[in-house]
């Protein structure tokens, strides 16, 4: 069996998260009592006429305080079942959450006649920290569209059918800002850039001709091999301190030739040796 609980503040997408789940076969419940976490995955086991059932449940803040402090034992609970179990936090900064209930007008759970919809979005933080504290995956969706959103879940739900930690090596560029979501940033704008060369400016770290440029460049090279060195050691360290998400990013001026380059070629260096990695090129039109 495997259960995905997905939470995050009013706003962040969850609604979208459920759908994306649903089309994919997973039998979803949107807003679930915390208190029935456990007796969910029971039932779920014994009584499925599917051979591996696929569940998903949202849990936040239209649950009752005393069930949201519970969630910690009520998650350890359900894994002491041997369910392999993902808890996914989606959230995004508070002005985002703010233009998007002010564009669908809809109500905030929290909010009442002396709460302000402000102050409603603050206080979810608060009362939705035990769940994030033990969230396995945590994605910001401030500068995601609704394609983006669901092409994001579809690459780090979806293709991780397996227990173990799944490495994402994410190449980007710092103009659109860092990922607020990476476990660890390598920072490549140091190195010769591929965009001053005329007949290279439009294209990509994925086209041939790029990457023969930067593969002849000594400084390229040495980021490389040290990059390379220091995820080698390291990642399988991550994946033994049983961590289901990693995100290693990339990050050049523009997110199109440097980072794109090097993201690539890591990805399909550490391959073998890492069961689960995937690589995305966030600022790749």
């Amino acid at each position: 069996m495997r259960l995905i609980i997905v939470s995050g503040r009013s706003g962040s997408g969850k609604s979208t998260a459920l759908d994306v789940l649903e089309d994919n076969g997973f039998y979803c419940i949107d807003n679930l009592p915390a208190g029935l976490l456990p007796e969910l995955a029971e039932r779920s086991l014994l009584h499925t006429e599917l051979a591996q059932p696929l569940v998903a449940v949202s849990i936040d803040a239209r649950n009752l305080p005393s069930q949201l402090s519970r969630f910690p034992d009520l998650l350890a609970e359900v894994r002491a079942k041997h369910i392999h179990c993902d808890v996914l936090y989606l959230d995004a900064d508070d002005e985002t959450l703010l233009k998007r209930f002010s564009e669908t007008r809809r109500r905030h759970p929290l909010s009442n006649a002396s709460r302000s919809l402000a102050e409603a979005i603050h206080d979810e933080s608060a009362l939705l920290g035990p769940i994030t504290d033990l969230a396995d995956l945590k994605i910001n969706t401030t500068s995601l569209n609704l394609y983006q959103l669901r092409d994001t879940l579809k690459l780090r739900l979806l293709n991780k059918p397996d227990a173990g930690t799944a490495f994402l090596v994410e190449s980007f560029g710092f103009k659109r800002g860092m990922p607020v979501d990476a476990d660890l940033v390598f920072d490549v704008r140091c190195l010769p850039n591929p965009y001053w060369k005329p007949e290279l400016r439009e294209q990509s770290g994925l086209d041939a001709d790029v990457a023969v440029y930067l593969a002849a460049q000594p400084d390229v090279e040495d980021m490389y091999q040290d990059i390379h060195a220091y995820l080698s050691k390291w990642l399988p360290r991550f994946a033994a301190s049983n961590r289901a998400y990693v995100t290693v990013a990339i990050g050049c001026t523009g997110g199109h030739h440097r980072s794109v380059y090097l993201a690539d070629r890591l990805a399909k260096a550490l391959g073998p040796s890492l069961q689960n990695i995937q690589v995305r090129h966030r600022d790749l039109s």
